[in-house]
């Protein structure tokens, strides 16, 4: 599928594209890669569908649990998320047709400083070719992600706790009645 950036445009601007969003319980996958990956084939399907079609979707999966974690599919010409599309124009001609990608999006407090990474997914003429591997290659990814969550929950835990430590140890400055 190509698209130009005119009616790329035009698709987010009216919302015409595609969006799906459905919600789980973390724990139903963080600890289960079968269950992962049958969510990442239905995410993978429904963009290879919409592909076919020769429309532009976002599906997303979010984890609810104490700290979420949002996973989306977004195919675009360009690594940037659908909500930031102004942008796209200092990058593409309006009118000159471009191959639509694949992007993978996370978003996570305990993800990175910026709390969100987007990457390249794969080529959508690759997803539409190969929908059981590029499901393989998301559960992959959002397992990944997930390991990476709770390695910055972890570190965040770790550094509030050394603050705390860290406070307790202080001697406590002598207040002028002390004195």
């Amino acid at each position: 599928m190509q698209i130009n950036l005119k009616d790329l445009t035009k698709a987010i601007e009216e919302q015409t594209y595609l969006s799906d969003m459905e919600t789980i319980k973390y724990s139903e996958v963080s600890r289960s890669k079968k269950k992962l990956r049958e969510h990442a084939l239905t995410m993978v399907q429904e963009v290879a569908t919409a592909l076919k079609k020769d429309q532009l979707i976002q599906v997303q999966l979010v984890l609810e649990g104490k700290n979420p974690i949002t996973f989306a599919l977004e195919t675009n010409i360009i690594n940037l998320p659908l909500a930031n599309y102004k942008k796209l124009i200092n990058f593409f001609d309006e009118e000159e047709a471009q191959p639509v990608k694949v992007y993978f999006e996370t978003a996570s407090e305990y993800l990175n400083a910026s709390h969100f990474r987007i990457d390249l997914f794969m080529d959508g003429d690759e997803l539409v070719a190969d929908v059981e591997g590029a499901a393989d290659r998301l559960a992959d990814a959002m397992s990944e992600k997930i390991k990476q969550v709770k390695e910055g929950e972890a570190a965040a835990k770790e550094a509030k706790a050394k603050e705390k430590e860290a406070k307790e140890d202080k001697p406590k400055a002598k207040t002028k009645k002390e004195a």
